[in-house]
């Protein structure tokens, strides 16, 4: 049985190991790319021990002002996605937590399949439509799509952690004479701020790497950070790596550190459902 327990402990631990490995060391690849002379990133053998450079970065910063620009794009959208979407997921799950319904009931199975559909196929249809609009390039037809995107995830989710709330702490407030709207940002919000912050987490995420409908929809105005590390590798005058490794570290930077922060709260919304109490 020692020897058992023993042989199980050290198949967990390569386990382990393994999936940080396969998790990590692209990340650590990236990072470590950036700091190296450009003749070093892709030296046969791979050089581990090197003097690291920053001139990547300072090259990056004069060359490739537009990432920058892009950074701040995405910080622009990502936030105002997130925000709309947490309201209209908290909204919407307030209602399906506490009224049933034949049809509502439905409506739920309709918003997963919704989730389920690849992108590509919403996003053509709504090309002509946006152009139409004049909302094409603008940060609101991705602060709009980004948001609508996830809705369907973050109602499911909200509406979990708002079943684990008691009713009765709505019954006694709107005995005080507290309106519906009142109930939900007084009092169930407090307690549902877990779903709320996971919901956070996997819209801010996707909206800052997303890179289809940034393609799609936006041009010069509204052009992202992923969509303007596509155009380095595109580069007619050839790919400089240590430039593109240089930005693409500084775009993983922070949703790494936001996601590591938050981790709890991802976590969370990952096993939301699988128990009562």
């Amino acid at each position: 049985m020692r020897i058992e327990r023993l042989l199980a402990g050290l198949g967990k631990a390569v386990a382990v190991v393994a999936i940080l490995f396969w998790s990590l060391f692209p990340i650590l690849f990236i990072a470590m790319s950036s700091l190296k002379p450009g003749q070093d990133i892709f030296a046969v053998p791979p050089k581990w021990l090197f003097t690291p450079t920053f001139r990547h970065y300072a090259e990056l910063w004069r060359s490739w002002g537009v990432f920058f620009d892009g950074l701040m794009n995405s910080l622009l959208i990502t936030v105002g996605a997130t925000l709309l979407a947490i309201v209209a997921s908290a909204c919407a799950g307030y209602v399906y937590s506490r009224h049933s319904g034949r049809w509502l009931n439905a409506s739920m199975g309709g918003l997963i399949i919704v989730r389920l559909i690849p992108p590509i196929v919403v996003t053509l249809p709504l090309f002509p439509i946006v152009n139409w609009l004049g909302l094409n390039d603008t940060h609101l037809v991705l602060i709009l799509l980004y948001a609508t995107f996830f809705v369907s995830l973050g109602t499911v989710l909200m509406r979990t952690f708002m079943d684990q709330i008691p009713r009765e702490l709505d019954e006694a407030a709107a005995m005080d004479g507290a309106s519906r709207l009142t109930i939900l940002r007084k009092v169930i919000a407090p307690l549902a701020m877990p779903g709320v912050l996971a919901v956070a987490v996997f819209v801010i995420v996707f909206s800052w790497n997303e890179f289809l409908f940034a393609f799609i929809f936006t041009a010069t105005r509204a052009k992202t950070a992923p969509l303007v590390i596509s155009e380095m590798i595109g580069s007619i005058d050839g790919v400089d790596w240590g430039i593109l490794f240089a930005a693409a570290t500084v775009q993983l930077v922070p949703v790494l550190l936001f996601v590591v922060f938050m981790n709890r709260y991802l976590v969370a919304g990952l096993t939301a459902g699988s128990t009562k109490g």
